[in-house]
């Protein structure tokens, strides 16, 4: 079981969009899919028309009590399963403290052998959920608007991650990418010296990807024709031969 987590310090980088949909694209290639929405204002949940709620509470999940099969839902895509957000995820911060490194990982333990992959859609903070995430997932997708503050969160990551010698691979990809701006061309075009391991796929500033929220669905669902749909294809395309 591989697992991997859309993450970024910053808000409002596409995160939510891009773990919905590298995730329908992995579990239309044939993996079995589960999506963990981490953040508590499940989007990700609303997105696959998932009540966010986890039955039990955080503190049986986090103890390793509850019963997966009541907690996890499917979803309307083949191969991909949600285990839903809910507003008490809060909880979730203050009950990893008292735990060990890797613990998420722990927690999926029982179910390790259902599924191929495994996505978290994280909260952009930095906290005692995100050091855990930084220690269980094999890498960290980080999405970027190519604009300086985004690049400039990047690079606070990359910081706290040396600072607490975490070995965490990050492997930063662009989003919601306007080639007519001359700003985000020169971004994207610095990228590939200073960060050597990123997605070369880029994501771009589309008005499919804006429709998800009213369609509840991933673009290519709805849009299959549209750039960001053959975008997303492509970045998993992209993501399943590094991590094979």
């Amino acid at each position: 079981m591989r697992m991997l987590a859309l993450y970024s310090i910053k808000g409002g980088v596409g995160k939510t969009a891009s773990s919905v949909n590298l995730a329908a694209e992995a579990a239309r290639a044939g993996l079995r899919v589960l999506l963990w929405d981490l953040d508590p204002q499940a989007a990700t949940s609303f997105y696959l028309r998932v009540k966010p709620r986890i039955r039990g509470g955080v503190g049986k999940l986090v103890k390793g009590k509850a019963s997966f099969d009541k907690v996890i839902r499917a979803t309307q895509i083949d191969g991909l399963e949600l285990l839903p957000a809910a507003q008490v995820s809060r909880e979730m911060d203050a009950r990893l403290a008292k735990r060990g490194a890797s613990h998420l990982r722990q927690i999926l333990t029982p179910i390790r052998d259902d599924y191929d992959l495994v996505i978290l859609d994280c909260p952009p903070s930095l906290s005692h959920l995100s050091e855990n995430i930084f220690s269980s997932v094999d890498a960290l997708l980080v999405p970027m608007v190519p604009t300086v503050l985004s690049l400039r969160t990047l690079e606070q990551l990359d910081d706290f991650l040396d600072d607490h010698d975490i070995a965490c691979p990050r492997w930063p990809f662009v989003t919601l990418a306007d080639r007519r701006r001359t700003l985000h061309r020169e971004v994207m075009a610095a990228l590939p010296e200073r960060w050597p391991l990123r997605l070369s796929t880029t994501i771009p500033a589309a008005s499919a990807v804006e429709r998800m929220g009213l369609e509840r669905a991933p673009v290519r669902d709805f849009a299959p024709r549209s750039a960001a749909a053959r975008a997303y294809a492509a970045l998993w395309r992209e993501l399943d031969q590094r991590l094979n």
